[in-house]
């Protein structure tokens, strides 16, 4: 019997729509990181790379493996898991009547996940002691979409991705939370947002979550040197 399998996958889009990439780490039934691709898009946006990084995973795996999908994106998680049998039923409509976004992208997941044994999980992005594949994914796709070149186990990295690590590191530092924003941001250090808000590579960031100053404002501090 084929044992069960642990996956994350995830989308960057710097932009929203800008330099996008795709990105999933396979690990084993202990949550142990077996391999990792990571692919470019182009100019896309964050949810045509989310939901482009679930269709690559699925389509990397033996369909008769038991796996554990763990998403950071809940329009990708809701949109394959909830939200597809009535868009099938309108024609492929939206309650509203209008035509799905990403539909070809949403059908194809869908034949994917037809026979399978696929368990979605939700996990918060940019979590001081997140999930730790979910972060190797994250990191990934962000690299990958600044860079828009192919890296993972099949372009000969034998090496995981390394995520930010000042999130983790200073999140624990409550005096950081005390810094003055204008302080931090002539220094390039990070603050807890006060705030939730959204940073420029697309994705959200909640209050209390490490935050940096960038070209665009401020965000994730991994995305303070990126370009939108």
């Amino acid at each position: 019997m084929n044992e069960r399998m642990i996956a994350a996958c995830d989308g960057a889009s710097k932009g929203n729509p800008g330099p996008a990439a795709w990105a999933y780490v396979v690990a084993d039934a202990a949550g142990r990181p077996l391999r990792w691709e990571a692919g470019p898009l182009g100019t896309a946006t964050n949810n045509v790379a989310e939901l482009t990084a679930l269709q690559e995973l699925l389509e990397s795996l033996d369909p008769a493996v038991a796996l554990e999908v763990r998403m950071d994106s809940q329009y990708a998680m809701n949109a394959v898991t909830k939200w597809l049998p009535g868009w099938k039923r309108n024609g492929w409509k939206t309650s509203a009547g209008k035509p799905v976004a990403n539909r070809d992208l949403v059908a194809r997941i869908d034949s994917l996940l037809t026979g399978r044994a696929v368990e979605f999980v939700y996990v918060p992005a940019h979590q001081v002691d997140g999930d730790p594949l979910n972060a190797l994914a994250d990191q990934a796709a962000s690299e990958v979409a600044v860079a828009q070149r192919a890296a993972g186990t099949s372009q000969g990295s034998a090496d995981l991705p390394v995520p930010a690590p000042s999130r983790a590191t200073e999140g624990r530092r409550t005096g950081a939370a005390t810094k003055k924003a204008g302080s931090a941001a002539r220094a390039g250090a990070t603050i807890r947002a006060k705030f939730s808000g959204r940073c420029h590579c697309g994705k959200p960031y909640a209050a209390k979550d490490m935050i940096a100053k960038n070209d665009h404002g401020w965000g994730h501090p991994e995305c303070r040197t990126a370009t939108a």
